[in-house]
């Protein structure tokens, strides 16, 4: 039987998580957006405390956290500020193909590079013309000797422009489709590395966005990640680990969202009593609060699967289209329940409902979470197949699957 009871350790993660968010991240966090400036003093704060690179093995100085006990963090950041959120849970998602696929030297190297110093590092999968459709990706890796020469642009790219290093994936076999793909560790410091553009975004304006160039960047032959040609499983195996975050941080926008249209609604009177007694609010929040309710549990059961060893892909992408679509309606009715004053910047709500469009954007759209979803449904496997370990040793992935990997 699952049992989400939630241990000693875990309630005093996720105080100190919230904690965090109130005091420091919350009270700046309109600023921030307003200015899309960098949040490099709250940054600096959750490394300290030991709010990033959570799932990072204790063997490379990380909390090595299971993936639930993440889900907690990424919740209370997604409450606090998801822009700010977002740029403090990238790591997660730049380190895991290191975690996954990387060899003892690279580990020690670059993730150690995490744990000993606030510094940061950006997952290179989108390109503007390679989304959805990762096969489509131009970005290239050529052996020469003991060396990779790497040429392309990478876009959309979290926290680009203050990243030390990148995780990249590239063709190294052209003619091969997804499965051509190769992914790499390249330092942001090499000759030929340069941050093209910073995205002028609608919502998480606090998390730095950025095009990544690679013009003929050599880079170590021992960067390379996994095998060669088995960067697409490695995109996906991480994918995997890092969309039950993501859930999680769409379910703190929804949160957030909820709590303040529940408040306003007290507060509020017309026709002589708190919009609260009308019974239209009433059901508006009712739905409000069963969706919240409703993506946590799928979110922490995706969470949970991986915890188990269990492969989670179906659960993973059910878990990250219902989140994130709850956020996108849960905001839009906070919104509502505001009425006029809703639509107006010096009320929450607002940021809210842009933060949470992304959310239905990145680590896959919704209508790419479907996919794979159908797929799962229509195609089963053995649902108590153990999740792939490090090396990318997973079985073959499908034409859907490849479509998953936006980010």
């Amino acid at each position: 039987m699952v049992d989400f009871t939630l241990t000693d350790e875990q309630k005093d993660l996720r105080e100190l998580a919230h904690s965090f968010a109130e005091k420091d991240m919350r009270n700046v966090a309109w600023e921030y957006d307003k200015d899309g400036t960098w949040p490099q003093d709250v940054i600096e704060k959750a490394w300290e405390v030991g709010l990033m690179n959570t799932h990072v093995p204790e063997a490379y100085g990380g909390a090595g956290l299971d993936y639930l006990s993440g889900c907690l963090i990424e919740e209370e950041f997604g409450w606090g500020c998801s822009g700010i959120g977002t740029s403090l849970a990238a790591n997660g998602l730049a380190s895991a193909p290191i975690t996954l696929g990387g060899s003892e030297e690279t580990k020690k190297k670059y993730l150690g590079m995490l744990t000993e110093a606030p510094k940061l590092c950006s997952f290179g999968l989108t390109e503007p013309d390679a989304g959805s459709d990762v096969s489509g990706m131009k970005t290239k890796a050529v052996k020469k000797g003991d060396k990779y020469v790497v040429s392309g642009s990478k876009c959309f790219i979290t926290n680009g422009t203050y990243a030390d290093y990148f995780t990249v994936f590239a063709k190294t076999d052209p003619e091969a489709g997804h499965r051509g793909i190769s992914a790499f560790v390249v330092d942001a410091d090499l000759p030929g590395v340069s941050v093209d553009k910073k995205e002028d975004k609608m919502g998480q304006r606090a998390s730095n966005t950025a095009t990544i160039s690679f013009d003929e960047v050599e880079i170590p032959a021992e960067n390379l990640l996994a095998e060669e040609n088995k960067g697409f499983k490695l995109a996906m195996m991480t994918l995997d680990r890092t969309r039950p975050g993501v859930s999680a941080m769409a379910v703190g926008i929804a949160r957030a969202a909820l709590e303040y249209a529940t408040d306003y609604s007290k507060e509020r009177v017309q026709f002589g009593v708190p919009i609260a007694m009308h019974q239209a609010i009433q059901f508006m929040i009712a739905d409000m609060a069963t969706k919240v309710e409703a993506a946590r549990l799928l979110t922490w059961n995706s969470a949970f699967l991986l915890d188990q060893g269990v492969r989670n892909s179906k659960v993973s992408s059910m878990a990250k289209r219902f989140a994130a679509d709850s956020a996108m309606e849960v905001t839009t009715d906070a919104v509502q329940v505001y009425g006029g004053y809703g639509f107006i910047k010096e009320y929450p709500v607002e940021k809210l409902m842009r933060d949470s469009k992304i959310m239905q954007l990145y680590e896959g759209t919704s209508q790419i979470q479907r996919l794979v979803i159908a797929k799962e449904v229509l195609l089963p496997r053995q649902e108590s197949t153990p999740a792939p370990d490090a090396k990318a040793q997973a079985s073959e992935q499908s034409q859907s699957e490849q479509a998953a990997a936006t980010v």
